[in-house]
């Protein structure tokens, strides 16, 4: 019993050893190639589909990404976690009010939004004010900008990168400092590169002593670009302009781990309460919900990275089955040879074996070929637009999505060389030698 047992492992064993070898012969990798080379212009169609079924899903997939990357560009640095909400007029009647009434936020609903809504993490009033003609003033220097009012709260909604200087305070806010922050472009045509800080300008006709300068770190911003924007504190914009209690919009985040629709609701019926508007009433209070754009775009880039997918696996299976019918031209060409292989005795796995290794080279040298030029026209496409901020950005494909596409090409190969090599195996050597 253990000499039948040793002998089993023995044939295990040298049976494992010969496969191992076969991986490495060099008589047989030479003729795969010989074979291969021996038409020259049959293989190169034969593998054009695969690489251009490779090449084509590198391109869409890395465009994919270049598009996730950019949209994701633009918004960083602005909280995603965010939702804003403004005054529009009602359009239900309520308690003796007729529908089609106008009505305004006041200071007095910060303080209950506060106490009310535990989700809420940071918010911020914002007033703004029209841009009027050359409304931005320092000596013979002026330039009509944006001017806007909130909250030091707002910079960690809508963040900005100081260049001088330092942001709206809390002090600014209790004190109602006649202070102000100017976006980088209005810096540049009033001061040309000297340090501001501490520099006069008059804004709509009242001076500000200016305490910082602004680059915007998001491409997206709300009322207006921060490049262009002179931004006060709110208390004192509201006393300055003679804007009162009113509030033109206003900003809000949810505590992280949040749902922003919980916030979302919950300010919206306090502001219903407190102006008397219809609890049905659905547009009487606007509201924008950044996390649902997010989550929007989130969706769409996961819709275009599965239809890039599909189109991309459709037209390597079309290659794929391309190389399938020559190799099926090829096993009839080579029924002679195949027939003289089986009379010698190469068993239905060598000649499977043979069939199927010369369809997973061909396919993985197209492939291959595919994949480094699609990823070299890629970084060359990523460095002519590498310059400036644009929704295509970085194209490239990872690391990840390169071992994917081998394992892909040779899963393809295996399946083209499948129904060929069955049919190389059922050749009959005294049949094959007949027929040639």
């Amino acid at each position: 019993m253990k000499k039948e047992i040793n002998s089993q492992l023995q044939f295990e064993k040298t049976s494992l050893w010969r496969r191992f070898g076969l991986l490495f012969d060099i008589d047989r990798w030479q003729e795969i190639w010989i074979t291969i080379t021996s038409n020259k212009s049959r293989s190169f169609l034969t593998a054009f589909g695969v690489f251009w079924g490779i090449f084509m899903l590198v391109l869409m997939v890395g465009s994919g990404n270049a598009l996730e990357t950019g949209i994701m560009s633009q918004m960083e640095g602005f909280a995603t976690n965010s939702v804003f909400f403004a005054a529009e007029r009602t359009t239900e009647p309520y308690k003796g009010f007729r529908k089609g009434r106008s009505w305004d936020m006041t200071n007095s609903d910060l303080p209950i939004i506060r106490e009310r809504v535990d989700e809420m993490q940071y918010m911020s009033p914002v007033l703004f004010a029209g841009g009027g003609d050359k409304n931005v003033v320092r000596g013979d220097k002026s330039g009509s900008y944006l001017v806007k009012g909130c909250y030091p709260e707002y910079d960690l909604i809508e963040k900005s990168k100081m260049l001088y200087g330092r942001y709206v305070n809390d002090i600014d806010i209790a004190e109602k400092r006649k202070v102000c922050v100017i976006g980088e472009r209005i810096y540049e045509v009033l001061f040309h590169g000297e340090d501001p800080t501490g520099k006069q300008i008059r804004v709509n006709g009242i001076y500000f002593q200016v305490i910082g300068v602004a680059r915007s770190t998001s491409q997206v911003s709300i009322g207006g670009q921060t490049a262009e924007t002179v931004v006060l504190p709110f208390t004192t914009m509201q006393q300055a302009f003679n804007q009162g209690n009113i509030i033109h919009f206003l900003a809000a985040t949810a505590k992280p781990g949040m749902d922003v629709k919980i916030i979302e609701d919950k300010i919206t019926n306090i502001l219903k309460q407190q102006h008397q508007i219809a609890p049905e009433d659905k547009s009487a209070v606007f509201s924008m919900n950044i996390e649902e754009q997010f989550k929007m775009f989130n969706n769409l880039g996961i819709g275009i990275a599965a239809l890039i997918w599909i189109v991309g696996l459709g037209t390597l299976l079309a290659g794929a089955i391309g190389v399938s019918n020559i190799m099926l031209v090829t096993v009839r060409e080579r029924t002679k040879e195949i027939g003289i292989r089986r009379a010698l005795g190469a068993t239905p796995n060598n000649i499977i074996g043979q069939i199927m290794s010369e369809t997973v080279v061909l396919t993985l040298l197209a492939g291959i070929g595919g994949i480094v030029l699609g990823v070299g026209l890629l970084s060359a496409i990523g460095v002519a637009l590498s310059q400036g901020d644009q929704f295509f950005k970085d194209p490239q494909i990872s690391f990840s999505m390169a071992i994917v596409s081998l394992i892909i090409l040779i899963v393809i190969g295996l399946l083209a060389g499948l129904v060929p090599a069955q049919r190389a195996m059922m050749i009959k050597p005294v049949e094959a030698i007949a027929e040639e």
